[in-house]
């Protein structure tokens, strides 16, 4: 009997492969050994000793694929220069919106952010039925505890609120999103419009996926808030925004990270990054929040938002 084969995707730099290594570990640990999985990392700038590293870490049924990402986005990027876009930010961080058409070869995958850690086998995340949506998501906690975030949601984005999805963790229905042509859609709203926003990918999949996203449950995308415990039964947990192990200690879930680091080949440097995180750069952490409140704020004002253009009838949020 053939085994089922998992496709998983991640984006790396070479400074987030030490984390990347323990969100690994921690998947690695967790699989059935009556499936195959296959590690789809799209990396940009890794040197070839962190690759060996990394690769040396494939067992019998997880395979790891590398896969350069400028190789893969050349096309599209030549789309958008064809089309005279001038986006605000580089194409590549838009990433795992084109991942149904650079791997066609796939009907359904999964996205996971490296600053994550495993607590289940992710063919449980896998076997969630989409029904008809073009993705399955979770349900951004950690934006629901900040106002001006709330208000910049519903009044720039143009969703309520508490359906606002985050994009660290997004099982895809790429089969659909390919029949939808959803690729050459987003490329069209970015480039007519270049909207101004906080959360790049974020922003655009929740403002073009509204009403076509199956919401997972939490314990799929368990993130840290400041001050809460977190959920009993983390199965998937996500050092979201600031509060990061190897930054700060006395986070939720941090137990689950350190079980992994400290037997990661990158231990070392996981270590130096937390010696290095001083007192100012916690400070900038703030100023950086700040900002982004700021900025979250001004945008409501502009000319051009999602919701101005989408609920004006002015464009189609999918082609449906």
């Amino acid at each position: 009997m053939n085994k089922k084969t998992i496709p998983v995707f991640f984006a790396l730099d070479e400074n987030y492969a030490p984390y990347f290594s323990v969100a690994l570990a921690s998947l690695i640990d967790h699989a059935n050994k009556e499936n195959d999985y296959t590690i789809n990392v799209v990396y940009s700038n890794i040197s070839d000793e962190t690759k060996e590293k990394l690769a040396s870490m494939a067992t019998d049924n997880i395979h790891i694929i590398f896969t350069d990402i400028d190789e893969k986005i050349e096309p599209i990027a030549a789309k958008l220069k064809n089309q005279s876009s001038k986006t605000h930010f580089p194409i590549s961080v838009y990433f795992r919106l084109f991942l149904p058409s650079m791997f066609p070869e796939y009907d359904k995958g999964i996205y996971v952010d490296c600053d994550t850690c495993f607590n289940a086998d992710i063919v449980e995340l896998y076997n969630y039925d989409l029904e008809d949506n073009v993705i399955g998501a979770i349900k951004d906690i950690s934006i629901q505890r900040i106002a001006p975030f709330i208000e910049y949601i519903e009044n720039a984005v143009g969703i309520d609120g508490n359906m606002y999805v985050n994009s660290g963790v997004i099982l895809m229905n790429m089969k659909k999103l390919r029949e939808i042509d959803f690729e050459n859609h987003f490329l069209y709203i970015l480039s007519k419009y270049d909207f101004e926003i906080v959360a790049p990918d974020q922003d655009y999949l929740n403002a073009l996926c509204k009403d076509n996203i199956k919401f997972l449950p939490v314990e799929w995308n368990a993130m840290p808030i400041e001050g809460e415990k977190g959920v009993d039964d983390p199965k998937l947990i996500h050092y979201n925004l600031f509060l990061k192990p190897w930054h700060y200690s006395g986070i939720a879930y941090e137990e689950y990270f350190w079980k992994y680091a400290n037997k990661s080949l990158f231990k070392d440097r996981i270590y130096q990054e937390k010696e290095r995180f001083t007192e100012d750069r916690k400070a900038q952490d703030g100023v950086t929040l700040k900002a982004m409140l700021k900025q979250a704020k001004d945008i409501q004002e502009n000319e051009y938002t999602f919701k101005k253009v989408f609920e004006s009838g002015l464009e189609k949020r999918l082609n449906l």
